[in-house]
């Protein structure tokens, strides 16, 4: 009866360690970070109306004891199974950068990662946030605490025009990042267009070095 016991124990105690391997495994932990439900910043991304967004670019910082190899074949199952909806005019691959372990913090897991994406959900974000401004500048709120500052003396709201305006372009310009012609955006209406360095695209230019 004991024996029965230990080998029971000793069964579980195998099926936990396989689960927690599993667990931490390169592949496990970068479709643990495409899941909404762990996106740090509530953009939407887990609406019906965001299902259409995209990814313009990801970086993934990996944590831990990994092989070369298994980032390889990680990167391969997820192009496999088509886990990222990435934009259709721009390269549609995923940067990784490995990293070591801590050794000022102890953690039980041996692989860990950290995902940095640029995702046009985030314009749902922006129009919620103009939406708020555009009520209170109705009501003229808090406009009184500027109004103390000599930028704002003479009732020069201007700075705050400017901002809505460069918001709600950087709004039109994400929507546009998920259509395949986005390259063609803003040539018929060149006012209307970003600088080269306000550019959603342009951000894709920037090559880091890992």
């Amino acid at each position: 009866m004991m024996m029965m016991l230990f080998n029971n124990l000793m069964y579980s105690f195998l099926f936990f360690q396989v689960n927690v391997i599993r667990k931490t495994t390169v592949l496990d932990v970068m479709r643990r970070l495409l899941q909404t439900k762990n996106i740090m910043v509530s953009s939407y991304a887990r609406t019906k109306e965001a299902s259409q967004a995209k990814y313009i670019s990801i970086l993934n910082i990996i944590q831990g004891e990994v092989d070369p190899t298994q980032v390889h074949e990680s990167l391969q199952r997820i192009r496999e199974r088509k886990l990222v909806n990435f934009i259709e005019w721009g390269p549609a691959s995923i940067q990784v950068a490995l990293s070591r372990k801590s050794p000022y913090i102890q953690t039980a897991h041996r692989v860990s990662g950290l995902m940095l994406a640029n995702h046009t959900s985030i314009r749902h974000l922006f129009s919620k946030c103009l939406s708020q401004y555009e009520k209170l500048r109705k009501k003229q709120a808090f406009l009184d605490n500027y109004r103390k500052f000599p930028m704002f003396a003479d009732n020069d709201l201007s700075e705050f025009d400017e901002s809505r305006e460069i918001i709600e372009s950087l709004v039109d310009e994400y929507k546009a990042c998920e259509s395949p012609d986005y390259i063609k955006w803003g040539l018929e209406d060149p006012e209307r267009a970003l600088t080269e360095e306000g550019n959603i695209a342009g951000l894709m230019d920037s090559k880091l070095v890992l």
